[in-house]
């Protein structure tokens, strides 16, 4: 295994200083600075666990942080689809060999090396799942792109796509994604992780921390909620917790297990230049989005956990001062999150960030980080995806684990689905408890606990926890690629 040489700037702590007082909204340029301490960075009433005694050796118990990275709209085949040993675009003489119909122009188009940084995609809601998938065939891709609706008032609506040339038949590999590559290589690839419902990004979120998504007719009444895959609506001032179901933290903070959800104050700081101070948008800690569910959630108020929904900041601070929380999410703003027209350039030196603030920092050999993609973003893939209820699974989504404890260079073929990274949570801190309405202590009406669907896979496959902890392997924030 090659460690590379970091890539960090340095900044001075008025510069810092005037970060933290401009709202904690941070640019790709200040995620690859060295990362400053900051007091408070868990939020949580809660303890972090500390590191691993010789008793956990050998088991998941070695692993005392559980961080998962979601980034935004990219199928397996859009990023992974040509990496050797994974279950990528079928290729015959070195050329892909399938073909998906083109009904504007007429015949059909193959998939197509794809350089550009700035994408398109495509539609990405409920029906176009269904259509693009086309009852296994997976070739409505081009003609849901195609149809998809124009003029859309704002980028993360999932009946757009963006303008120009239709590429959701694009693939990338190491010479556009070269630190994602690197990751597959030296740890996990996941070449069958797929989205947990066949919807957009905000299902995709809710099933991320709660195994559900749905509609509830009473908030106070978590019995009371139906599927809703397309809509299950969003926190207003009248009703401002409608999540009434059990979430994961539920369980942690009944347990006493640290938990944070990190995200980027935006819809994006755009700072020019490398500027470190940008106006701030209109994403925040404290406001629900469809990237930021978990203060419409009933139990999250309850319990007074508000406070564990912080700025990135947060997390970047606490993964250099050794007080990363067992359990984070981290999601991103709109510029550093992929979702289309965002960079990917811009989401690869973003996620690098994080990933290297955790390895120079003292709770890298405790940790494992989860890196995923919420939904397929209308981008091609060639896998249909199997059922494990009326709600999915959905398409098929990169997936990559990154730990001391991850086997190297590692292809997992498991079917999994984020309901993975639920199992593996409550298996190392929660002595394998469900989110089950039976005996979680808070029954709510899921129709099943995805977590023990006999499909799904478990992520401690992807780990050798007997092994020695594993050096960090740390990437340049900004690598050179052929993306323009």
């Amino acid at each position: 295994m090659t460690t590379r040489p970091r890539i960090l700037r340095v900044l001075s702590l008025s510069i810092a200083l005037a970060v933290v007082g401009c709202g904690s909204s941070i640019s790709t340029a200040a995620l690859s600075a060295p990362i400053r301490t900051a007091p408070g960075s868990s939020g949580s009433t809660a303890t972090a666990l500390a590191s691993p005694s010789p008793a956990d050796l050998g088991t998941i118990r070695v692993i005392k942080h559980v961080i998962v990275i979601m980034q935004e709209n990219r199928s397996f085949d859009t990023y992974f689809g040509t990496y050797p040993g994974a279950d990528g675009i079928p290729m015959a003489n070195g050329a892909p060999s399938v073909c998906v119909p083109n009904p504007a122009r007429g015949g059909c188009d193959q998939p197509f090396h794809l350089t550009a940084d700035k994408n398109s995609g495509g539609p990405h809601s409920a029906s176009n799942s269904t259509a693009d998938i086309s009852g296994g065939a997976m070739n409505g891709f081009i003609g849901q792109a195609e149809h998809a609706k124009a003029g859309c008032a704002g980028p993360f609506n999932p009946a757009c796509a963006g303008s120009g040339t239709h590429d959701v038949m694009g693939y990338m590999d190491q010479r556009e994604i070269p630190n994602y590559w690197t990751y597959a290589s030296d740890f996990v690839l996941q070449d069958r992780m797929f989205e947990p419902n066949a919807s957009w990004s905000l299902p995709s979120h809710l099933f991320m921390v709660s195994g559900w998504s749905a509609k509830c007719s009473d908030p106070s009444n978590p019995m009371s909620c139906q599927d809703s895959l397309q809509n299950p609506g969003l926190p207003t001032n009248s009703n401002p917790q409608p999540y009434a179901w059990t979430d994961l933290t539920y369980l942690l903070h009944r347990n006493s297990i640290s938990w944070a959800y990190y995200l980027s104050n935006g819809t994006q700081p755009d700072c020019a230049d490398d500027a470190m101070v940008c106006p701030q948008g209109k994403q925040n800690a404290t406001v629900p989005s469809i990237w930021n569910p978990l203060p419409g959630f009933g139990d999250v108020k309850a319990d007074g956990q508000t406070g564990n929904i912080q700025t990135v900041d947060n997390f970047l601070s606490a993964a250099k001062t050794g007080t990363l929380p067992a359990v984070s999410w981290v999601v991103p703003n709109g510029k550093v999150s992929e979702h289309p027209p965002a960079l990917v350039s811009d989401g690869q030196s973003y996620v690098t960030s994080l990933i290297n603030a955790v390895m120079q920092g003292p709770d890298w050999s405790s940790t494992a980080i989860f890196l995923t993609w919420d939904d397929w973003g209308g981008f091609y893939d060639h896998v249909s995806p199997p059922m494990v209820d009326q709600n999915g699974y959905g398409l098929r989504v990169p997936g990559l684990v990154i730990s001391p404890y991850a086997k190297a260079g590692f292809i997992d073929h498991q079917t999994l689905s984020f309901d993975a990274y639920l199992k593996f949570i409550e298996d190392a801190f929660l002595g394998g408890a469900r989110l089950d309405p039976a005996t979680d202590g808070r029954p709510d009406s899921r129709p099943i606990v995805r977590e023990d669907a006999t499909q799904l896979g478990n992520l401690s496959a992807d780990f050798d926890f007997s092994q020695a902890a594993r050096a960090p392997v740390l990437l340049p924030v900004h690598p050179a690629t052929d993306l323009r």
